[in-house]
């Protein structure tokens, strides 16, 4: 079965996620906010039933074509509000979104009320404020976090037994100067909405998934002893909601 092609940060992120999920008892039912071009959702599909929500266009009608080809899942054009208001899932995640919200907190409470109590609450986004550059204001970013700010974060949103981790050891401090480097003379794209609509197409790959799969898989590997320190260049978090 070919699946979606991950570009090679998002292999190292989806590495914690994956192992994340696999520590996550009685998890069925999963909805992804900002579900992209469907390339994680494509993943979460083949074991959960998957539910995704995307409000971009573009994004929306290439995840769902990769969705329908695969045979499992289904997405929404929208937002988490335009779902059954009584709809609620075993695990609500949103990879690389939260930067992206003025009103982060907000968001984040909406969401988790769509996990079920006792549920959980999986979240990604850009670590460290010091490293905000030339990519953050490209792809419309507003903030990047620290470890315990975003534990905070998800602790105000209802949550309880939250775990920090960090990825991009090594590749990901790389790969994160190349993107500095390649968007430092592009300028701004227009609102920070539109910025944030086309940052979930740039720099994703068309086809090729082996290659980056084979690439990432030491630098994988390399960043697990340091899941738990500052070297990285992202955060992914999880959370139990409260009963």
């Amino acid at each position: 079965m070919t699946l979606p092609p991950l570009s090679l940060n998002a292999w190292l992120r989806y590495d914690l996620i994956e192992r994340m999920l696999d520590d996550l008892p009685g998890v069925t039912t999963v909805l992804e906010v900002g579900a992209g071009q469907g390339a994680i959702g494509a993943r979460l599909a083949l074991n959960l039933e998957y539910t995704g929500v995307e409000p971009d266009a573009a994004s929306y009608e290439r995840a769902k074509q990769r969705l329908d080809r695969l045979g499992h899942g289904r997405i929404h054009r929208g937002y988490v509000a335009d779902l059954p208001a009584d709809l609620t899932f075993d695990l609500v995640c949103a990879f690389e979104v939260l930067e992206h919200i003025e009103d982060d907190l907000g968001a984040l409470k909406e969401w988790a009320t769509r996990a079920r109590p006792g549920g959980y609450v999986m979240i990604s986004s850009p670590a460290w404020p010091r490293r905000f550059g030339s990519f953050d204001r490209f792809a419309g970013h507003y903030r990047r976090y620290t470890r315990e700010g975003y534990a905070e974060l998800l602790r105000e949103a209802g949550c309880e037994q939250v775990k920090v981790l960090t990825y991009g050891f090594l590749l990901g401090q790389v790969l994160e100067r190349v993107r500095n480097a390649a968007t430092s003379r592009k300028g701004h794209l227009g609102s920070m909405e539109e910025r944030t609509a086309a940052s979930g197409r740039w720099g994703h790959p068309a086809r090729g998934d082996r290659l980056t799969k084979v690439a990432s898989a030491p630098f994988r590997i390399l960043q697990r002893p340091f899941v738990h320190g500052d070297a990285g260049t992202g955060f992914v978090a999880v959370g139990r909601r409260m009963h």
